[in-house]
C-alpha cells in the first residue's frame, strides 16, 4: 500500500475517534446536569370553599342539584356575598332563580338568586319576551305528581264532537303545543321537600312557560275540553334539535365560535314549539268508534236546501227548493 495513502486512512480514523469521544462527553454532561420539576401546587385544603356555578347559569335558569359545587378560593379574594361551606346549605339553594347572569366557574353571590316566595321570582324565572300561564290538570292528566318544576312537557286537549241523537259521536285527542318549561305546580317552584329529597305529591294547577300567541291557544284549549300533560324525555329535545337543524329549520350564527353555537343550540332546543299538531281519534284506539267527524244536527226550522228570493210587489219570500 502507498504511505500516503496509509497516512490519510489513519488520520481520517484518529478524527473519527476523536469526534465519538467528544460527542460522549457532551452527552454525558448533559445527563448530568440537575432536571427542573414540575412539583405540584398544593391544594388549600384547609383554605375558604366557595360556591360555584358548574355551568353557564343564563337569567331565568332554575337552579338544580348539578349546577353548583364547592371550591378552594383564595382567602384574600373571599367576598360576603359568597356563599361558603360550613356556613351556606346548598339544599336551600335548589329551585332558585338565576337573577343575574353567571358564567362557568363564577362563584355564586346572594343577590345572584331569588328564592321560591319573594316578590318578582315567577317574573325573574321567565325569559326574555315569555308568559306564564295556569292551567288546570287531575291525578290522571298530570303523570301522577311526577311533573316538576324545570320538567319540559307537552299539552293536549282531548274533546267529544256530538253529532245527530243517533250517530256516534268522536272523540279526539290533539297535542296542541310542545316543549312547554314547568315553572311551578300548585304554586310550588321547589321539587325537594325539607331534607333536600324530592317529593312526590298531587297537585291540580300547573303553571307553564310560553309565549304571548301560545297563551292565547292554551287559554282557548280550556273552553274546548280537558287538557293532559305529557312529560318530554331529555333526550327527545336532542333529537328534534338536530332533525330541525338537518331540515333547515333553525339558523345558526355565522363564523367559526365554539360558545356561539353551543349558546344558539341551547335557546334553540329550550323554545317551545306551535303549528305542528298531531291527533288520534277514537277509531285510532278501537275499531267501534269513528274517525270522520259526525254530522251535525240541523235546528227545527231551519232550510235544509238552497234558498230562493221571491220579491212580490213590497214583500220578500224566502222559498226552500226542496227536491232534485
Amino acid at each position: 500500500m502507498d504511505v500516503r495513502k496509509a497516512v490519510l486512512l489513519a488520520g481520517a480514523l484518529v478524527i473519527a475517534i476523536a469526534t465519538a469521544l467528544m460527542a460522549r462527553s457532551m452527552f454525558s454532561a448533559n445527563n448530568g446536569a440537575p432536571q427542573a420539576t414540575a412539583s405540584a401546587v398544593p391544594a388549600q385544603q384547609d383554605g375558604p370553599q366557595v360556591l360555584v356555578a358548574t355551568k353557564a347559569l343564563p337569567v331565568g335558569t332554575i337552579i338544580t342539584e348539578d349546577a353548583f359545587r364547592f371550591q378552594p378560593w383564595p382567602r384574600e379574594l373571599v367576598e360576603e356575598a359568597y356563599y361558603l361551606k360550613d356556613k351556606a346549605d346548598p339544599r336551600t339553594l335548589q329551585g332558585a332563580v338565576v337573577r343575574a347572569a353567571i358564567t362557568a366557574g363564577q362563584p355564586i353571590t346572594l343577590g345572584a338568586l331569588i328564592q321560591p316566595g319573594e316578590r318578582g321570582f315567577l317574573a325573574a324565572a321567565l325569559g326574555p319576551g315569555m308568559r306564564a300561564v295556569t292551567v288546570p290538570v287531575s291525578v290522571q292528566n298530570s303523570v301522577a305528581g311526577f311533573i316538576f318544576p324545570g320538567d319540559r312537557v307537552d299539552v293536549l286537549v282531548t274533546q267529544t264532537i256530538s253529532g245527530e241523537q243517533d250517530d256516534n259521536s268522536l272523540k279526539v285527542a290533539e297535542t296542541v303545543v310542545r316543549n312547554l318549561r314547568v315553572l311551578a305546580t300548585d304554586q310550588r317552584t321547589n321539587a325537594m321537600d325539607a331534607e333536600g329529597k324530592p317529593e312526590v305529591r298531587t297537585y291540580s294547577n300547573v303553571t307553564l312557560e310560553v309565549t304571548p300567541k301560545i297563551a292565547e291557544k292554551i287559554a282557548v284549549a280550556q273552553t274546548v275540553g280537558s287538557l293532559s300533560l305529557a312529560l318530554r324525555s331529555l333526550a327527545d329535545t336532542a333529537q328534534e334539535l338536530d332533525a330541525a337543524i338537518a331540515g333547515g329549520d333553525v339558523n345558526l350564527p355565522n363564523g367559526n365560535d365554539p360558545a356561539a353555537e353551543k349558546l344558539a343550540l341551547a335557546r334553540i332546543s329550550q323554545r317551545p314549539e306551535e303549528g305542528r299538531m298531531t291527533y288520534s281519534t277514537g277509531a285510532d284506539v278501537s275499531r267501534f268508534e269513528r274517525r270522520t267527524m259526525p254530522q251535525r244536527k240541523q235546528p227545527e226550522g231551519v232550510p235544509q236546501g238552497p234558498i230562493v228570493k221571491v220579491a212580490r210587489g213590497t214583500s220578500v219570500e224566502a222559498v226552500e227548493l226542496k227536491g232534485k
